[in-house]
């Protein structure tokens, strides 16, 4: 079971530095600076974002079930 806690906090620590990365190239390109070549970071938010909200009510639930499994870690 400890092996099983210890790979959960891994994953979880993973995930944490993916959405500050995450983060820090929306911030870079804010300011103009692209954090990576060719490659626009606030477009695939934004696309996902839209292909969530045009699906509605299962929009609405992906989002809440992403919620919910990020607020437990």
């Amino acid at each position: 079971m400890e092996i099983l806690n210890k790979v959960k906090s891994v994953i979880g620590q993973v995930a944490e530095l993916g959405v500050s990365l995450l983060a820090l190239g929306i911030v870079l390109e804010v300011l103009g600076m692209p954090a990576l070549a060719n490659v626009s970071i606030i477009a695939n938010v934004t696309t996902i974002v839209a292909a969530l909200g045009s699906q509605g009510l299962v929009g609405l639930i992906a989002v809440w079930v992403l919620y919910e499994i990020w607020s437990r870690k």
